[in-house]
């Protein structure tokens, strides 16, 4: 497998989670009611799935790796694209965070805001997904030999083997805050 072999695998469970996002899309214009639980599921996944893990290989290593190497004028306007959607997308996760909190303390204004941001979210990743594993991936494998292909896929699998344990540990520590508890 190459790096972008994973990448690509990642992207499909991505594709399923906009899927279902649409769907609570639908829902909500037709019963005018956020399912909070399920805003929470999707900001977790995007949160942590597509962005700290899936986001983290392409930002951390790939387009690391890329940088290091002479890119084409597109190539290398493609990977800063690629990159400032990642950030429209956290950025429209924070904003689907607000409002969803705000929504959940009684703030009902806020039902827009989150079926907004939430059609953002699900515009982006497909448009986002198909200029990655249609150009990108393919277009800058070229400037890997198969060594450093094969090193990139080993430090992707190391990535998501410490991916685990960064996010409770950071859970651990913020409740430990929020008690006054000393680790």
């Amino acid at each position: 497998m190459k790096p972008r072999g994973l990448l690509m695998i990642e992207h499909r469970l991505i594709e399923r989670m906009v899927a279902l996002m649409n769907y609570e899309i639908e829902r909500i214009k037709k019963q005018d009611a956020p399912n909070i639980r399920f805003i929470d599921a999707v900001i977790d996944f995007i949160k942590t799935y597509a962005d700290h893990t899936h986001h983290g290989k392409e930002e951390d290593i790939l387009f690391r790796d890329c940088s290091k190497k002479t890119m084409s004028e597109s190539d290398a306007k493609l990977m800063s694209e690629l990159f400032e959607e990642h950030r429209y997308g956290r950025k429209m996760v924070g904003e689907l965070t607000e409002a969803k909190e705000k929504y959940a303390l009684g703030d009902v204004s806020k039902q827009g805001a989150i079926m907004r941001k939430l059609e953002a979210l699900a515009d982006l990743y497909p448009k986002h997904i198909l200029k990655e594993d249609s150009t990108f991936f393919p277009d800058t494998e070229k400037y890997f030999s198969k060594n450093e292909l094969d090193r990139m896929l080993d430090e992707f699998r190391e990535f998501d083997q410490k991916m685990i344990h960064e996010k409770y540990q950071s859970l651990v520590s913020y409740h430990e805050k929020t008690y006054g508890v000393r680790s």
